[in-house]
């Protein structure tokens, strides 16, 4: 493994982010893209888990495109959902169907 391959992976993935991004913008997903070399943070906020899960859903289908366009596979088995709530109840989110963009169902990991 080269000492720039996190540089490189990063100059490669900056414009695929970039363009996610404005993608997201423009059908009004309001999810922010948080990177670091090896992995991905997709965070979104909404008082509804269902709109959560739809926003989740609708996004991983741009990223999951993009990087087909650009060449590049995700490893769907690798993709983890959290959940977390500032209730004061048992908190039990629904899981994340993934099976029609060649993922799997996600489904929420406890702490």
């Amino acid at each position: 493994m080269s000492a720039l391959s996190a540089i490189l992976s990063a100059l490669y993935l900056s414009p695929i982010f970039y363009i996610f991004e404005k993608q997201l913008k423009n059908i009004k997903i309001p999810v922010f893209t948080l990177s670091f070399v090896d992995n991905s943070f997709f965070i979104l906020q909404n008082k509804s888990i269902m709109v959560s899960n739809m926003n989740l859903y609708c996004s991983y289908n741009v990223i999951s495109s993009l990087l087909t366009k650009f060449g590049l596979i995700i490893e769907h088995e690798k993709t983890k959902v959290f959940h977390f709530s500032r209730s004061h109840r048992v908190f039990n989110p629904p899981p994340l169907d993934l099976i029609l963009l060649g993922g799997h169902v996600l489904y929420p990991k406890s702490i």
